[in-house]
């Protein structure tokens, strides 16, 4: 399969239980290509032991603030891209 989106800047937040062990949300900026277009946005992806799990759509456990957390970090990460900073991976 053909690599389709290329991050900019990303944020990686440890996942809670039950999600296994060494489990992350990867926050990113980057372009990602849809059919013949290159599109700016934002992307939460899912990673098991350092690998991303390609079509697994990240998932938010009740009861835990997984998802606060990765929203905080799309909040800071736009900011980042508002800024235009250099800072390429916080």
């Amino acid at each position: 399969m053909a690599k389709t989106f290329y991050p900019k800047m990303f944020i990686s937040i440890p996942a809670s239980n039950p999600h296994p062990a060494n489990t992350e949300y990867k926050i990113s900026i980057g372009e990602e290509i849809w059919g013949d277009r290159n599109n700016l946005v934002v992307k939460v992806q899912m990673v098991y032991d350092g690998e991303i799990a390609g079509r697994r759509s990240p998932s938010y456990p009740v009861g835990t603030d997984d998802y606060t957390r990765v929203n905080a970090a799309i909040q800071k990460l736009l900011a980042k891209y508002d800024e235009n900073d250099e800072i390429q991976y916080v």
